[in-house]
């Protein structure tokens, strides 16, 4: 290779780093990139690529050298110069003021200037450097000395291998938290589950965990992040060189290149410590990160050399601990709850416990697959946690404390509430009552949606008259709604007479019905309008529907296997058959329409999109007239839809038919359809 290559080749090499060490700090630091991934990936191609071709080339600090060295055997212990000191805690207001008073007396002043930071719930980590590159990482240990952890820690794209600034000291120690983010904790356990392996309680043990991995390129691909808090330039002065006081040094932390908290800020006396301390809390549920407390700390740095320290802490500084988010008590049994669309959930009836800031009894166990995962048996001491307003769970037993054999629990075949059977569909977690129209827990639900314009469309009928129908107990059913007589509504909370006659015209007319809409406003799981439809197309008749086997139910176009399960479990269930029974025979009137015979079809196998507002029928309208003489509706445009029939302010339909080449009908057209197929 030629000399002018080979410095092509270098210089080339130092832009590369030098450009993505700045997207790197953007990136993890700033948390503002500059340029998309794909840009970013070819970039540290191209290094990788010369790096290769120029071996001489490559460097310690590169880029490409985060991936991680070979596995160690084990990590060496490293002293630290500097001890590396926990903090005195308080857990109330008052320990606050206490600390306060004796800041004020000790320093003689009457307003104490501090910095307040979110306490990050993660890894201490010393990171020491010389001339500017980093040269060792270590953990806090117990505080005196802990484990040389550099070849992991380079890894961690958030720490800088070199400062950013050439004036920096020459030897100098940074302090902070590895951590890792709640979005990335949630990734990481879903490949870590999808590959078999076993999954982090949570985020803190995670990112612990990632670190002291013997294997650096396994700490490479963990999503670890770092914040940095305190900077020590020698054993003696551990400040000098970062301004005067704890707020300049986070901003000359973030000059050389190290991620600090935006949260921090000066606090000026007692009570703007307080309302930090509110804030953070108030906030904490929002972060992407744990946290579990705020740090105050005296400013100045004069002052916390006046303070000093004692034992194992400094004077100056103080965590102000929220309360625990996570707790040990016992599991004294499981019920499970029934919800307003049928669905089963286990919760956790456990030993008063206070987590989270206040006493909690139950928590949530999500359904049958989380418990056999975690393993969770009633009589089992369990570790629960609240985080700020979300409904407390159990996160894992401690298998350890079992001292007995307890059996595995078994969800019940029968819904707790209304006894109906309990369908479970395999390949799906939730289990669910099938017993839709008579389970009091879902009835308001299965009311709202009977009543719904595209079901039974029974106008007036909406959740606030709904609600006190069925805390009045005067509705207990669908087919209760056809005794209802105007007295009764007239009586309800904001119903006049002339609202009640209004409302019962509606339910009257509500008793001719085709048989699609029946089955739709039925809730039958997962049968929307189509699948419906073509039930009622197929069998046209409601007896022959309900007796038909799982194997006719697949055979149907728009219903599947997992459909024809739902259909079978519904009207397998007596009650459900006794409510629809009920309907006919209490509806007076009552006319299921049939879909006309197959000759009757003339537009069997044509297939239309509708699209826009139309004038002189509703959207819901038209499609009945279009199923009616054989057609099928779709809510989507394809190459195989026959038309799309555009009313006013049609959306994105119409430009895709336009794209398509699909024939598009206004609604003259398609009142021109309808009549010459006889409708």
């Amino acid at each position: 290779m030629n000399r002018s290559s080979a410095e092509s080749a270098e210089q080339r090499v130092r832009e590369l780093r030098e450009e993505i060490a700045e997207h790197n700090h953007r990136y993890y630091v700033l948390n503002d990139p500059s340029v998309p991934d794909a840009e970013y990936d070819r970039l540290m191609r191209e290094l990788e690529s010369l790096e290769r071709s120029h071996p001489e080339l490559v460097d310690p600090d590169s880029p490409t050298q985060r991936v991680g060295a070979r596995a160690a055997e084990g990590f060496e212990t490293v002293e630290h110069e500097v001890p590396m000191l926990s903090l005195a805690n308080a857990f109330d207001d008052d320990e606050v003021r206490e600390f306060d008073r004796r800041i004020r007396e000790t320093l003689d002043i009457e307003t104490v200037v501090y910095t307040a930071e979110p306490k990050l719930d993660g890894l201490a980590i010393s990171l020491r450097y010389k001339s500017g590159r980093l040269v060792r990482a270590a953990t806090r240990g117990d505080g005196r000395a802990g484990e040389d952890v550099t070849a992991n820690v380079r890894t961690i794209r958030a720490i800088p291998l070199r400062l950013r600034v050439e004036d920096a000291p020459d030897t100098l120690e940074v302090r902070g938290e590895i951590y890792m983010t709640r979005s990335g904790f949630a990734e990481l356990n879903r490949g870590l589950e999808g590959e078999g392996g076993k999954t982090f309680v949570n985020p803190r043990n995670a990112a612990a965990g990632s670190l002291r991995q013997l294997d650096p390129t396994i700490t490479a691909g963990r999503p670890l992040r770092f914040f940095a808090y305190s900077a020590i330039v020698d054993a003696e002065s551990a400040v000098a060189g970062l301004g005067d006081g704890q707020q300049a040094a986070l901003a000359r932390l973030a000059e050389l290149g190290f991620p600090v908290s935006s949260m921090a800020r000066r606090a000026r006396g007692l009570e703007a410590l307080l309302a930090f301390y509110r804030e953070v809390q108030e906030a904490r549920a929002d972060l992407d990160f744990d946290i579990d407390g705020v740090v105050y700390k005296v400013d100045d740095f004069d002052q916390q050399r006046e303070l000093g320290y004692v034992s194992r802490s400094p004077r100056w500084a103080l965590a102000h601990k929220f309360p625990a988010e996570e707790e040990v008590t016992r599991l004294e049994r499981i019920d499970v709850q029934v919800g307003r669309t049928g669905k089963l959930t286990p919760v956790a009836r456990l030993e008063p416990v206070f987590v989270g800031g206040v006493t909690v009894t139950n928590a949530t166990l999500h359904n049958l697959d989380e418990i056999r995962r975690k393993d969770v048996r009633v009589g089992d001491y369990v570790i629960v946690r609240r985080a700020g307003d979300v409904i407390p769970e159990v996160v894992r037993p401690i298998v350890e404390k079992r001292t007995e054999s307890l059996p595995e629990w078994e969800l019940p075949t029968h819904c707790p509430v209304c006894g109906s059977h309990v369908e479970l569909v395999e390949g799906q977690a939730d289990a669910r009552c099938s017993g839709g129209l008579v389970c009091p827990a879902q009835r308001k639900r299965a009311l709202e949606h009977f009543a719904a314009r595209n079901a039974m469309d029974i106008d007036g009928l909406g959740t606030r008259i709904i609600d006190q129908l069925v805390d009045n107990e005067r509705v207990g059913d669908p087919a209760d709604l056809y005794r209802l007589d105007a007295e009764t509504l007239a009586g309800l909370e904001r119903m006049g007479e002339k609202s009640a006659a209004n409302l019962v015209s509606a339910i009257d007319a509500s008793r001719r019905v085709s048989l699609a809409r029946l089955l739709f406003a039925l809730g039958i799981r997962e049968v929307g309008e189509v699948s419906a439809g073509a039930l009622a197309r197929h069998f046209r008749d409601l007896d022959a529907l309900m007796d038909a086997d799982v194997e006719s139910l697949e055979a149907i176009r728009d219903v599947g296997p997992v459909v024809a399960r739902h259909i079978r479990e519904f009207f397998d269930e007596e009650r459900n058959r006794e409510v629809i029974a009920s309907l006919l025979e209490n509806g007076g009137e009552w006319h299921v329409e049939q879909a006309p015979e197959a000759g009757e079809q003339p537009l069997k196998g044509n297939t239309y999109v509708l699209t826009g507002s139309l004038e002189n029928l509703t959207r819901s309208e038209a499609k009945a007239r279009l199923e009616r003489l054989g057609a099928r509706v779709t809510g989507s445009v394809s190459k195989n839809t026959t038309a799309v029939i555009a009313g006013s302010d049609p959306g994105s339909k119409l430009d895709k038919a336009e794209a398509l080449g699909v024939d598009v009908l206004d609604e003259a057209g398609l009142e021109a359809l309808l009549s010459s197929s006889g409708d």
